[in-house]
This record gives C-alpha cells, structure tokens and sequence, in this order.
C-alpha cells in the first residue's frame, strides 16, 4: 500500500476498504435472511405453538421495563448531581458511571446468591419471618439489568444537564414553575435527544443480552437462539430466530434516529451554565444517601463480595487452567481490539477523503453491527464463514486434495463477529479525533509530493495515538465481557474469563466464578474511570457514538 496507483481514480483505494467493511457488516445479515429458503415446518410448528410468543412476550417486557427503571435511574441521578450540590456530590459526578465496568452477568449471579430461593440474604430473613419475592423471574433480571446499563443514560443526560442553558430553566421559573416542574418540562425536553441515545444503548444491550436472561430463567429471544442450536441441533432455525431479533434492533435503531430527529434545539447568543443550587441540611443527607445506595447495590457490595469469596478460595483457585483462561482472555481481546482499531482507522480515513453522501451511507452500513445482538452476529457469521469453507473444501476436491476447513471454528471467525460488533465503538473516538486535524496539513503534505497513505502514516497517526489508545481500550473490555459471540463462534474447547463464569454459575458454582469475574470487573474499571472523569469536565465530556 504505497499511495494511489498511477491511472486509478483518485480514492478508489479507500473505497474498495468501505466497500469491503460493507460486505463485512452486511454479510452475516444476508446470510440470515437467506435461510428462510429452507425451512423446517415440524421444528417452527413446535417453536411458534410453545416457544416464540413467550418469547417475543418476555423480549418485550424485559425491554420496557429495562427502559423504564434504566430512565428513571439515569435521568433522576443526572439531574441531582448537576442541579444540586450536597456532601459528596463531586465524587458521585463521576463514580456513579463506573459501574460500565461490570459485567451484567457477573453482577446477576452476585443477586442470585445473595436473593434466591437458597442465598444468604433469603435465609438470614426468613429467620425473622420476613418474606422476599422470587428473584428468578423477569423483574429480577430487569432489575440487574437496569443496575448495569444506567449509565449510558446517566451519562448522555448528564452531558445534555451540564450544557442546558441557565435561562431557559429562569423563563420557565419565572413563568411560575416550580424547580422540579421546570425539570419535567424545560430541562428534560432541552435534554431528549441526549436521553433518546441513552436509552437506545439500553435498548441494544437488553435485545443482546444472553447471560443475565439465561441465568434468571427469562425466555427471551436471544436464549431462544441458543436453544435452537443447542438443543434443537438446527443452526438455520437459529438464523431464522436471529431474524426476527435483528428485525427488534432495527426497529429500535429506526426509532431512535426518528426520535432524535424530531426533538433538535439550538441556543441563540451566550449560554450560561446552569449553576447549582445548595440543598438544606436533610434534603443535602437524603440526596448523599440516595447516590451512596446507588453506588452501592450496583458496584461496591458486588464486588466487596467478590473480593470475599475469591480470598477464601485462596490460591488454591489459580491453577493453570485460569493462567490458560486469563492468556485466551487477553489474546483475543487484544487482537480484537488491534484489529477493530485498524479498521476504525481506515473507515474514518475513507470518511475524510470523500465527504459525499454515497460514503456517509457507506459508513453507517458499515458500523450498524453494534446495534445487533451478539447472538445475532455469532449465528450470522458461523452460516457465513460455513459457506466459505464448503466451498474451500469442494475445490480442494477438484484438485483431488483433501483441505482443511479455514475459517470455522477458528479464532478468525470469533475476530470476524467481534469486528462487526464493535467497530462502531472505535469509530467514534477516532472520528472525532481525526475531525480535529486541520485539512491544511494534508494538503501541505499533498504539495510537498507526499501520498495519501504517508499523509496517514507521518502525519495523521502520531496525532491520533491518544484516540487509537482510548478506542483499543474501549474494545478490549467490550471483548472482555462479550458473552453470546464468545460462546457460539469459540473452537471447540477454548475457554475465556466469560465462558467460564457463565459455566460455572449455570451450575450455581457462585464462589468459584468470583475469581474470573473479579479479574473481568477490575480490567473495565480502569477505562471506565477515565470516562467517568470526562463527565466531570462538561466542556470534554464525550459520550459513546449510539450506531445511528
């Protein structure tokens, strides 16, 4: 790759890379729309008259639910931490966003040790005859659910609190609104497209969800999936529930962008930041109390817990199977991360060499994977690379040679679904870090004789390296925590920190999965740390690019 090739139009490099991105992102989806060529009537008569309605009944559910307490959560704390000021509220800015760092699944087996039928907490009450409601069912998943994804609405909201013009909320008070009237109806309206983008991430990530739901024993859509090809042995009945959980992720994506689409503001002349208000003494303490509970039940028992039942293992837990389940942890987390990054690069780069709108579209394509649930990607990309390795093995036979099969069951198809899944997340980062860079050096360079890809090398990279070091940092953890793509599309035998907690607490082995769940927390906590601190600085607060 030296440049543009003498006689080749300009940039048609770069738009063979979207072009190929495209196919990367759009394949896995035809293949899924394509096994509806052969269906099998005796199977979809079983999963539409036993499975599929309590399915699409309980997706739906969990999801408005999941919405509803992520919302109230989200917003509510976003607008106390930024309106208000009482003891300890520049902590709970920022820390109330770490808990991105747990996995859901890590913090759903944590409850179901401590609440279900056999926990501790539910045998210390019932000693006292105080009765607690069933934990494994729906409203216990909805609840850890919503603990865990909170903070993408926290987060949008807060940014959108911050940057809310002070007169606006004066207008509506001196209009005669009360504060909290002005809330509902100058603040939250000011902030809705913020908050829309929030809860579309919350959205995505219930539809993708597979560990929570399957521990709880929620029959949703995605554990529908998995069944289909567990147990039914039927990887195109897979596919064809796959389609109808793709069919929810684009309608949730199509909303959100209509939604956001209707609700745009602008500010005239200066903008004065909301300042704010100092609470009383009792409303100071309940709002410190509110925060610090918060905090708590969704981060800092969890893993106190963690921390307790890994320590009475002791060292006896790390033997050289979890040496091998830390090494594959990282191996693909790092690749993953290198090559999703790469990617990102090369995308954006696209973008900056040719702003028409056919590429714009291109890109959209080409990074809507993360709207997808992980379930969806890992049936889609198993057909796809099936296909590929038939016909790899069929011309083998045509040249009378017998030849493996190259991608399936391999490290590069997990790769392949990682790169769809997340490639939107380093994009965002590098995007914006590359819209900073002046197009007067480029063109510079251009005049000196240097080519588009030594521009990239010499010039554009060692600006972008903070931004390439947050992306990878980014994808590292999402890789970390991926379950379903991890599960379905793994070689036979290879095990990470996830697929191992998930085993082990399919078999309620709680204390011996604290050990990889701790190490999984701890390595997400660091990013988000640094994001949680740009939270705090409302003039660099950067939130994660919803795939819109």
């Amino acid at each position: 790759m030296t440049g543009t090739p003498a006689g080749v139009p300009r940039f048609a490099f770069w738009h063979v890379v979207v072009a190929e991105l495209v196919a990367l992102a759009a394949a896995p989806l035809v293949a899924i729309v394509a096994s509806f060529r052969a269906i099998d009537s005796d199977v979809w008569h079983h999963l539409t008259t036993y499975l599929l309605p309590t399915q699409l009944l309980e997706t739906a559910q969990l999801l408005l639910v999941v919405l509803l307490l992520a919302f109230g959560l989200g917003v509510g704390l976003a607008w106390l931490t930024t309106a208000y000021r009482f003891p300890g509220v520049a902590l709970f800015r920022w820390a109330l966003l770490l808990p991105l760092a747990m996995p859901a699944y890590v913090l759903g087996f944590v409850y179901l040790a401590w609440f279900d039928v056999t926990g501790s907490v539910t045998l210390l009450l019932r000693r006292w005859d105080i009765p607690l409601p069933q934990v494994r069912t729906l409203w216990g998943a909805a609840w850890v659910l919503a603990l865990a994804l909170y903070p993408y609405v926290y987060l949008a909201a807060r940014v959108a609190f911050v940057t809310t013009s002070a007169r606006a909320l004066e207008v509506g008070q001196a209009l005669g609104l009360t504060r909290r009237q002005a809330f509902w109806r100058v603040a939250v309206p000011l902030a809705r497209p913020a908050i829309v983008a929030g809860c579309a991430l919350v959205a995505f990530e219930v539809l993708a969800d597979f560990g929570v739901v399957a521990l709880f024993g929620v029959e949703t859509l995605s554990v529908g999936i998995y069944k289909a090809w567990y147990a039914l042995f039927s990887l195109p009945t897979a596919m064809q529930i796959a389609a109808l959980l793709a069919f929810l992720a684009i309608l949730a994506l199509l909303f959100e962008q209509w939604a956001r689409k209707r609700a745009r503001f602008t500010t005239t002349g200066r903008s004065q930041p909301l300042a704010p208000t100092r609470l009383a003494s009792l409303p100071a303490w309940s709002a410190t109390l509110v925060c610090t509970v918060v905090l708590a039940v969704a981060l800092l028992l969890p893993v106190a817990q963690l921390g307790v039942w890994a320590g009475t293992l002791g060292r006896d837990a790390l033997t050289s199977r979890y040496w091998h389940f830390f090494a594959n942890s990282l191996l693909l987390g790092g690749s993953g991360a290198f090559v999703t990054v790469m990617l990102a690069l090369l995308l954006a780069y696209a973008q900056r060499l040719d702003a028409r709108p056919l590429m714009h579209t291109a890109v959209r394509i080409a990074t809507v994977g993360y709207a997808l649930p992980g379930a969806v990607l890992a049936v889609g990309v198993v057909a796809v690379t099936s296909a590929v390795d038939h016909a790899w093995v069929a011309l083998g036979r045509g040249f009378g040679a017998q030849w493996a099969p190259l991608l399936g069951g391999t490290v590069v198809a997990m790769l392949i679904a990682y790169a769809i899944r997340f490639l939107v997340v380093a994009f965002g980062p590098v995007q914006s870090a590359l819209g900073r860079v002046t197009t007067r050096m480029d063109e510079a360079a251009h005049s000196l004789g240097e080519t588009q890809y030594g521009v990239l090398r010499r010039i554009h990279l060692p600006l972008l390296r903070p931004a390439l070091f947050a992306a990878a940092a980014l994808v590292f953890i999402d890789i970390l925590k991926e379950l379903p793509i991890t599960l379905m599309t793994r070689p036979f035998g290879w095990e990470t920190l996830a697929t191992r907690i998930f085993e082990l607490t399919n078999d309620g082995r709680w204390e011996e999965a604290a050990l990889p769940a701790l190490a999984v927390t701890l390595a997400g906590t660091v990013p988000a740390w640094f994001l949680a601190k740009e939270v705090t600085h409302p003039t660099s607060a950067h939130t994660r690019e919803t795939p819109c």
